[in-house]
Order: structure tokens, then C-alpha cells, then sequence
């Protein structure tokens, strides 16, 4: 079990460089990074693994199909991923807290794809979930994003 889990440390940390380097600028090295770790991980893969990989490719990708197809992925992944997975990662989460933001983000990727029923299919369902939400920044600010995207809806 031990081995297990240094195994997954050893995975969330190159996720976690791969994300410093996204935030970083580096878009470039951040995808082929996690197209690398993706290949390793395989679409059968633990789903918290690959549902923070998926979520975060999306963010590295230039052209909008492929951002909705990696937040198709991270949403899959999510929905295999059980609370005692992610205890064994964060114990401070819960996997419904996953869903506001996730949903979210298929939302923004539609709208910029010209599709807003599903943008609006999806933003209902990120408000719908955000009482899974903390009253913190984070849970405050994917709240605000939601808002800001159903005024842009609203004005379309």
C-alpha cells in the first residue's frame, strides 16, 4: 500500500510541474509534458490522476476543440472517481466539490466553440453544483465565473 502511494505522490508531483509550468508561460513544455504522463497513465488510469491532468491539458491547449475535448476527459474521470480515492490524495476534498468547476469550463469552451445550448446546458449545471462549494476564494471565485458567463450568455 505504501508502494501504491509514493507511486501516486510520485505522479500528482509531475502533474504539479507540468501546472508550474503552464502557470509559468510555458505552454508548450506544460502539454508535451502531460501528453507524456497522459500516454503513461492511459485512459484506464487512476481517475484522480487523470482527471487533473485532463482538466489542466484543456487549459493548455491553443485551439478550442481540443480544450473541450480534454474537459470531456477531466469531466469523465471524475465521474470514476470515488471519495475514498480522493481521500487518499487530499482529504480536505470532496469529488462533488469537483463538479461547479468542471462544468464550468465545458460552458467557456462551448461559448468560444459558438455553441451556446450546451454552454447554457453546461452553466446550469455548474450552478447547480456550487453548493458543494466552500465560502472561500476559490469557491467564491468559481461562483463570480459563473455569473460573469451567464451575463455573457444572457447579452448573446
Amino acid at each position: 500500500m505504501e508502494q501504491q502511494e509514493a507511486s501516486e505522490d510520485a505522479v500528482m508531483t509531475r502533474i504539479g510541474q507540468a501546472i508550474m509550468l503552464l502557470h509559468g508561460g510555458d505552454r508548450e513544455e506544460a502539454r508535451n509534458r502531460f501528453g507524456a504522463l497522459w500516454s503513461e497513465i492511459g485512459e484506464a488510469g487512476d481517475p484522480l490522476h487523470r482527471c487533473t491532468l485532463a482538466h489542466y491539458m484543456a487549459d493548455a491547449q491553443d485551439d478550442a476543440g481540443d480544450e473541450l475535448a480534454w474537459d470531456l476527459r477531466a469531466l469523465a474521470a471524475a465521474e470514476g472517481l470515488s471519495e475514498e480515492r480522493l481521500a487518499r490524495h487530499e482529504v480536505t476534498l470532496a469529488v462533488r466539490a469537483f463538479y461547479p468547476s468542471l462544468h464550468l469550463n465545458l460552458a467557456a469552451d462551448y461559448v468560444k466553440l459558438d455553441r451556446p445550448e450546451p454552454a447554457r446546458a453546461h452553466l446550469e449545471r455548474a450552478r447547480a453544483a456550487t453548493d458543494a462549494l466552500g465560502d472561500d476564494g476559490y469557491g467564491n471565485g468559481v461562483r463570480a465565473a459563473i455569473d460573469r458567463l451567464e451575463r455573457r450568455l444572457a447579452g448573446e
